[in-house]
């Protein structure tokens, strides 16, 4: 499938992190009920099996809502599910590589945090970029914060949608207005919720007024 720049607009990423008092798929049905435009499915420690039987399950869920599935780093679930597509990391697989193996009628999005690697990406066949972390994160500790001056240099110097990522909730959200981005990808400000389900509503209105 192309991509649309309307699927941007509130990009979900899993984490089995807060799974409690509803299971894993329970939690991403919630997120496609409250109005997620589309699901990344992360899994960094699953087997291969369970992974593919996990990634089977999530697609009928994110078809019966009409919600493009992206695997994350893993392009052979990908395609062996029928995902709409797989997002890449700088240090997984050079985008050229991975384009070449989904073809062209699959989405590839690809992690960036420079210019330089923003425009190389877009080059080598990148369908988005994701683009952060923009604030302090718990789900990747590691990742370093940048600018918004630099994620705006970011959108300003590719053809390709932009979302950012990285500690994005309802707080902090409107802080990314004015920076050219296409949406927002969100992982705890969705599924550490108790609500999951009203938490995409009010992100999902949020990130309409600040990519509109």
């Amino acid at each position: 499938m192309k991509l649309k720049r309307a699927n941007m607009c509130l990009y979900a990423v899993t984490d089995r992190s807060w799974v409690g008092e509803k299971s894993f798929l329970q939690q991403i049905e919630d997120s496609l009920k409250g109005g997620i435009t589309l699901l990344q499915l992360r899994e960094k420690s699953l087997g291969k099996e369970e992974f593919l039987e996990e990634a089977y399950k999530v697609k009928k869920l994110t078809d019966k809502y009409q919600v493009p599935l992206i695997i994350n780093d893993n392009l052979e679930i990908a395609l062996q599910v029928g995902a709409a597509g797989v997002h890449v990391g700088q240090r997984d697989m050079e985008a050229g590589e991975a384009r070449k193996k989904l073809g062209t009628d699959k989405i590839l999005g690809v992690s960036c945090r420079t210019v330089e690697d923003a425009k190389k990406a877009e080059e080598m066949g990148a369908d988005y970029l994701g683009v952060g972390a923009m604030f302090a994160t718990s789900t990747k500790t590691e990742a370093e914060v940048i600018t918004k001056e630099r994620l705006k240099a970011i959108c300003q110097a590719v053809s390709i949608p932009v979302v950012a990522i990285g500690g994005i909730k309802e707080e902090n959200m409107l802080s990314l207005s004015d920076s050219g981005i296409s949406g927002v990808a969100v992982v705890s400000g969705i599924y550490a919720q108790k609500d999951i389900e009203n938490a995409c509503q009010r992100l999902l209105k949020l990130s309409k007024e600040i990519t509109e």
